[in-house]
Formats: C-alpha cells, sequence, structure tokens
C-alpha cells in the first residue's frame, strides 16, 4: 500500500466534476484490465453530485455501465425507498438512468425485507462474496467532521471489527442509530480509496486524517487502497493541512 496523495481543488465544483473524470477513467481502465468493474459509491450531498456529475459527463457512453457493478460502503437500516437511504440518494441523482442492469446494482436490505441488520449484513456479506468477494476497483468515502467514514465511527464498537466484510452498526453516534457497514478490513481491499471532502466544516477531519491521526480521532487511518489512497478536496476542506501542492 502506497502512502495517501492529497489532490486540492479549487472549490466544490471543480471538485465534483474533476472526480467524476477520475471515476470514469478508473471505471473503464478496470473494465479493460478485467472485463467488469466494481465501485462502492457513497451518500451524502458529495456523493450524490458525484453521481450527478457522472451520469452528466459528456464521455459517459464511452463506458459499458452493464459491465459496471455498484455497491455501497454502507447503508443506513431503512425500508427501500427511504430518502435517507444512500442508494435512494444516488438513485435520485441519476444512477437509475445510468445502468438499467439491476442486478448489477447491488443493496443493502432494508426492514422491508429482512428481520434485523444483522441478517442484512450477512446478505449483503453473501453477495460480496460471490461477486469478487468483496475487491472493489474504486471506494468513494465521504468523510464526516468527527473522523468517520461509510459507518465506522471513531471510539464506537464497530470501528475496528474484524469478523467479517459486512457488519451491523447499532446506538450510531449520527442518525439514524441502525446501520449496515463494510468493516476497514474490506475497504481496504480496493485497488483504490478515494476520500472526497469539501467545506470548511471538514477541515479539521481532513487535517487529522492526512496526517495520520489516531483511530479513536480518525477512522480514515483503518482504511488504505491497496495501489492508491486519494484525499481529493476543496480549498476550504484542504485549509488546516498547510501548504501542499495539487
Amino acid at each position: 500500500m502506497t502512502a495517501p496523495l492529497l489532490v486540492v481543488h479549487p472549490g466544490p465544483s471543480r471538485l465534483i466534476t474533476l472526480t467524476s473524470g477520475r471515476l470514469l477513467t478508473a471505471v473503464q481502465d478496470a473494465i479493460a484490465a478485467r472485463g467488469e468493474a466494481h465501485v462502492a459509491l457513497t451518500g451524502g450531498s458529495m456523493g450524490s453530485a458525484v453521481v450527478a456529475a457522472l451520469t452528466d459527463h459528456p464521455a459517459n457512453d464511452a463506458v459499458d455501465w452493464s459491465r459496471v457493478h455498484f455497491w455501497w460502503g454502507d447503508e443506513r437500516y431503512l425500508p427501500a425507498g427511504d430518502p435517507d437511504r444512500n442508494d435512494t440518494q444516488n438513485d435520485d441523482a441519476g444512477l437509475r438512468s445510468l445502468t438499467t442492469t439491476s442486478e448489477k446494482v447491488h443493496r443493502v436490505l432494508g426492514p422491508d425485507d429482512v428481520d434485523s441488520a444483522e441478517e442484512a449484513a450477512r446478505r449483503y456479506e453473501e453477495e460480496l462474496r460471490t461477486h469478487g468477494n468483496g475487491t472493489f476497483d474504486v471506494v468513494l468515502l465521504g468523510v464526516g467532521p468527527d473522523g468517520h467514514v461509510a459507518s465506522l465511527f471513531p471510539g464506537h464498537p464497530m470501528q475496528q471489527d474484524t469478523s467479517g466484510i459486512a457488519v451491523a452498526v447499532h446506538d450510531s453516534p449520527k442518525p439514524p442509530p441502525t446501520r449496515v457497514t463494510l468493516t476497514a478490513q474490506c475497504l481496504s481491499r480496493s485497488r483504490q480509496v478515494w476520500f472526497i471532502v469539501s467545506g470548511q466544516d471538514k477541515a479539521g477531519a481532513v487535517a487529522k486524517g492526512v496526517a495520520d491521526a489516531p483511530a479513536e480521532q480518525s477512522s480514515t487511518v483503518l482504511v488504505r487502497g491497496q495501489e492508491r489512497t486519494v484525499w481529493l478536496v476543496d480549498e476550504a476542506a484542504a485549509s488546516g493541512v498547510g501548504p501542499v501542492s495539487g
């Protein structure tokens, strides 16, 4: 694993535009090398903005999207279609129009389909093992002001769980309290890990993450790509890091 690279963009719009282009290239490279691509998406405003930019990108028709598997690094244990689910947010941003191959879009089951978050995690892990054993070409991750990624919260008992690929999270410090998340061990099987961060309110989290702060301060230290780990940030988010080139 290589040391993380920090790439600073002039503002959030440029960050989103260039990240979508970067993702198109990574997906196309994965398809050329292995016949298909596996991408783990993220929710929130930045994750959905990247999906929207991807669907609007003038070169997106160069990719055979039927060869792309979409996953999520974590999901809120809520019924299908709930607006607080990461997959719903990404669907609304344009994912449904990007790919019509529904069996390649791998969703975490909610309480309308299974009886517990543990069962949802078990089923998601089973699907991951069936399709590439949880190895991704690219994992997109937002970073919270508290330093969490996916649903791996600093100080939470499940943060450093290594019992499997996917696990249930209860009593999340951020609502909703019940979630399903990939473990740091699974996320680190990705060829590339991208932390995508925008805004002054995330400056402290970026500074700690780039400095490899202890896990009790930032979960980012637990997640590294096999080939590349990149912090894709705007100037506001990078303001606590100090002079950098990017």
